[in-house]
């Protein structure tokens, strides 16, 4: 529910701050004093649309912020979840922020809980929080697109239409890979003689990943080979062949060697020498005849590699692919043949998959479609009975359902309308284009004390849904709200003191002067328990309160407790 809201610079609010509690709550005032004012900035709070005159003259911005208390299990959270917002505050877990700033240059800013979020998001927490009745109808159940899953809530039928919105999703499921699998099968079957061919030339072919880069290397060094073979084979002639000093070497150091004991001080530095230079002589001569070793290839393995290389290239050619993604080419080819080969036998059992899935979605499908006009049935009674004390006695209440079952989808078979009849021998309707404003807001008044707290948001507003009633009427809208009271949070923007009366709290709207006189600003001051029958006074008597008044909001006051 609603548990603050905090207005700064709206018009002609310059600083606003209201707390709200459970139950009917009412707000009253005299004509002009900013109940418009204050539902505006609710709504934009709620993502309606801004508007540059919303921002108080000479204010560079405007800033409504509206803190609710919601339950862990409540929608809002799970578009909190879905959009990544973090859902807790320090104080209090179940606060839900939602703050939106008006710029004097006509942008606007939205956060939740101090999170920057888009105006889209903050419309759809909006929509889950609060419905508005009355002058600010965009939230209010006139959309037919909400009756389905009203009357669902009603019925109790939410847990039916949960599986029929599975079961649709499964038939979808089912189906999409029936065709999927129809299309690569016409596919396969168009191309089968083409397939058959290009698969057995490239299994023929077996082409490798990396094989193209192997082969162009190996040519490489053997087309090299050739040039460096010669110098390598001097090289070593050099170190190891006839004219070769290194014998000569070996025999100067063991003689150095044999003389060590006698002069080890001037020998044994040169054959330590001798040793490491004659050791790296021949790990060089072991270099030189690993490298021709490899240098040495047979002309024909040259040959056979060149067309090896040449025969993957005209094949990545003639497919329009690299190379290397010859293997999985090939191996798409022959899974597509064996879909030829195999594809019926799947084709049967995906069939039969659909085909159980279709049944299974029509069946349930129709037993909620009979469920929802037993319910309607139960729905158009009760809301029928509240409509005589609201002066709708010859008006109403019908609930359409067009059931077609070529137009399936996830909510089922059926189209469900709230229809209605102002007058016998009148044509009945869709509620929002048959009924007037203040019919409108009686036959939503009736529909949601009917359904209670079912399929409802936790915050009501009504928006002077008694103007033009008064007495009896606006005594029994009074009771209605009061009894909505019990089980969501009502707010009532009212003139009729029956209403009042029955508030478990009351809001009075103003205008003060301030600065001498120059301007005026909008306030909201909660009437005290002992202070309330003056208001409800004023309200039935005008400007100058009698002891009548008095007397006659005393006797409301008594009459609603």
């Amino acid at each position: 529910m609603l548990s603050r809201l905090s207005i700064r610079d709206i018009v002609l609010i310059d600083k606003l701050d209201i707390d709200f509690a459970g139950h009917l709550a009412v707000l009253t005032g005299e004509t002009g004093a900013g109940k418009s004012i204050l539902l505006d900035s609710f709504a934009l709070a709620l993502g309606g649309r801004g508007d540059q005159s919303l921002v108080r003259q000479g204010a560079e911005q405007g800033q409504v912020t509206a803190v609710f208390e919601v339950g862990a299990k409540h929608p809002a959270r799970g578009v909190l979840k879905a959009n990544d917002i973090a859902q807790e505050d320090s104080a209090n877990e179940d606060a839900l922020i939602l703050r939106r700033v008006q710029l004097a240059d006509g942008r606007t800013r939205a956060f939740v809980n101090d999170q920057p979020v888009s105006v889209q998001v903050m419309r759809q927490l909006g929509a889950a929080l609060v419905e508005i009745h009355g002058q600010h109808d965009d939230r209010a159940l006139v959309d037919a697109a909400t009756h389905r899953s009203l009357l669902d809530a009603f019925g109790g039928l939410e847990e039916d239409a949960g599986k029929v919105a599975t079961l649709w999703e499964a038939r979808r499921t089912a189906q999409e890979a029936l065709e999927t699998h129809k299309a690569d099968i016409e596919r396969a079957q168009r191309e089968s003689d083409w397939l058959r061919h290009a698969a057995s030339e490239l299994d023929k072919l077996a082409p490798q990943p990396g094989e193209e880069t192997q082969l162009a290397e190996r040519r490489t060094l053997m087309m090299q080979s050739e040039k460096v073979a010669q110098d390598l084979q001097e090289a070593l002639d050099a170190l190891a062949g006839s004219n070769s000093a290194v014998p000569a070497l070996w025999a100067a150091m063991r003689r150095l060697e044999r003389r060590s004991q006698q002069a080890p001080m001037l020998v044994e530095p040169s054959v330590k020498s001798f040793d490491v230079a004659l050791n790296a002589l021949e790990e060089t001569r072991g270099h030189l005849e690993a490298a021709l070793r490899a240098a040495d290839f047979d002309p024909a393995e040259l040959e056979r590699n060149e067309e090896r290389l040449f025969a993957l290239r005209a094949a990545g050619r003639k497919y329009n692919v690299p190379v290397d993604n010859l293997a999985a080419l090939a191996a798409k080819y022959r899974d597509d043949i064996g879909l030829i080969d195999a594809g019926e036998a799947r084709l049967k059992a995906l069939e039969k998959a659909a085909t159980q899935a279709d049944a299974a979605f029509r069946a349930a499908a129709e037993a909620l479609s009979k469920a929802r006009v037993k319910a309607a049935a139960k729905l158009d009674k009760a809301v029928n009975a509240e409509l005589p004390p609201l002066k709708l006695e010859r008006a109403k209440f019908s609930t359409q359902i067009d059931t077609d079952a070529a137009s399936a989808g996830p909510n089922g078979i059926d189209r469900v309308e709230f229809w209605v009849q102002t007058n016998p021998g009148t044509k009945p309707g869709p509620m929002m284009k048959i009924a007037s404003g203040g019919e409108l807001a009686r036959f939503l008044l009736a529909l949601k004390v009917v359904l209670a707290d079912r399929g409802s948001a936790p915050t009501l507003v009504f928006d002077e849904i008694d103007t033009g009633v008064g007495g009896a009427v606006a005594d029994a809208i009074g009771m209605r709200l009061a009894r909505l009271g019990k089980n969501v949070q009502v707010l009532a923007v009212t003139h009729a003191p029956q209403v009042a009366a029955r508030a478990a709290r009351h809001y009075v709207i103003s205008k003060d002067a301030l600065d001498k006189g120059k301007r005026v600003a909008t306030r909201v001051t909660e009437v005290a328990e002992d202070h309330r029958r003056e208001e409800i006074a004023r309200m039935l008597a005008g400007a100058e309160i009698t002891n009548e008044a008095r007397a006659a909001a005393e006797r409301l006051i008594k009459a609603a407790s």
